[in-house]
């Protein structure tokens, strides 16, 4: 019995490379079952997003290089430039590494949960393909098991550190109730889009994008069953927004202090809150001036992200040390069981002469052989019998020089000064 964890991720390989090692969801079942087939891997799973490829594996006797050669092949890749940017894990260092990947420890955002769910479906998708057996099934539970014990026992998930999930945050700490607000999104880039993936998630049911193209804006609208306008709505929007997040790449200011000083006018002074992600600035800095607007500057929301991310890095100290702990405690338990098919063989065995041995009292006291006798012949038959072969081995072991055998046995019989009983005098 043998892990490997190999792959590569952000720290180790380019976009580039990273895109070209990737598998799409309709190549897993069959990539699994020809890892199995081609590589003599008893049991394998496959873990593949943007930011990662790696597969683990359970073998007996299978060298890194026949993966990588593999993998190397399946994505008609050079096996030097695979190698170049791919590590391995073995056996310890394979459950601890699962295990880090799965409590976000090793993502390019630290403590990201979106791993775990995609651990999760790694895992689905290898029973199903049929290659998951017991030795990796149990690896794959102690590592769910010892994520969710990150997640509960630290705070390495509770604040956020992306500038958009920090936006979302702040306005969670003004508005009691994000499901009864009304968002206003202007622009439709990427960080727009977390932005309003975000306000969704949280219930946000009342979504404005408004966008330079009407088509830009009504793509990203659709997408989270929002309403798309054109900048000049805006101050029409204003008034029933109690959100407001700007990133567009506009060099002049597109929401000034007078539009929103009207707008609060007619909402007769209810609050906005507003977020102004973009450089240069979307908001005029002296929007902030007014009574019943909290304006927040994307300085503001990196020197959230910081705190936060140094609050993670805190969390992660600890989050380390649960994750050694799974793994030596999942190991411990993975040796114990490897020693219950000799234990249970020894015992066939012992059982097996034992049953000889009373079957032939059985027969000496069918024919009148007293009693006493019997049991003593049995006692010392069964003594003899189990202890011929371990005394044999034993000789054998101590000719060839194997001091370390013999230490071993002192050991396994608990021999050790003191314990052995003194005969009497």
């Amino acid at each position: 019995m043998a892990f490997l964890a190999l792959g590569i991720n952000h720290k180790t390989a380019s976009v580039d490379v990273r895109e070209r090692v990737a598998f799409t969801p309709e190549q897993l079942v069959e990539a699994l079952q020809q890892l199995c087939q081609l590589t003599e891997s008893r049991e394998a799973a496959i873990l593949s997003t943007c930011n990662r490829s790696e597969l683990y594996i359970e073998h007996e006797h299978l060298g890194a290089d026949s993966i990588l050669a593999w993998l190397a092949n399946y994505h008609h890749l050079s096996l030097e430039e695979l190698r170049a940017s791919a590590y391995v894990h073995e056996d310890d260092a394979a459950v601890r590494h699962m295990m880090r990947v799965a409590s976000g420890l090793d993502s390019l955002v630290l403590g990201e949960p979106q791993i775990l769910g995609q651990m999760k479906s790694a895992y689905a998708v290898a029973r199903e393909a049929g290659t998951v057996g017991p030795l990796l099934g149990r690896l794959f539970q102690a590592t769910f098991s010892a994520a969710k014990q990150v997640r509960t026992d630290t705070a390495i998930g509770e604040n956020p550190v992306s500038v958009a999930f920090a936006a979302v945050s702040l306005a969670k700490q003004i508005f009691s109730d994000l499901q009864r607000s009304q968002a206003l999104l202007i622009g439709a880039g990427e960080t727009i889009t977390l932005v309003a993936r975000h306000l969704h998630d949280l219930g946000v049911k009342r979504i404005v994008v408004a966008n330079r193209t009407l088509e830009r804006a009504s793509m990203l609208a659709a997408e989270f069953g929002a309403h798309a306008v054109l900048l000049s709505d805006i101050p029409a929007e204003l008034v029933n927004s109690d959100i407001v997040i700007s990133s567009t790449a506009s060099q002049l200011p597109i929401l000034g202090k007078g539009a929103v000083e009207s707008a609060l006018k007619l909402r007769k002074h209810k609050p906005i809150f507003m977020v102004d992600i973009a450089v240069p600035r979307d908001i005029e800095p002296e929007v902030g001036e007014l009574d019943d607007v909290y304006l927040y500057s994307v300085d503001d929301l990196h020197e959230v992200v910081a705190e936060n991310l140094k609050s993670r890095q805190g969390a992660a100290l600890a989050a380390e040390q649960l994750v050694s702990v799974g793994a030596e405690d999942f190991m411990s338990r993975l040796r114990e069981l490897a020693a219950v098919d000799v234990l249970r063989a020894y015992r066939q065995q012992s059982e097996r002469l034992r049953d000889e041995e009373l079957s032939k009292a059985q027969r000496m006291l069918a024919n009148g052989s007293n009693a006493e006798d019997v049991l003593i012949q049995l006692a010392r038959g069964l003594t003899n019998k189990l202890l011929h072969a371990p005394s044999v081995q034993l000789k054998k072991l101590s000719a060839e020089g194997r001091v370390d055998a013999l230490a071993m046995a002192q050991e396994l019989f608990a021999l050790g000064e003191g314990s052995t009983d003194k005969p009497p005098q």
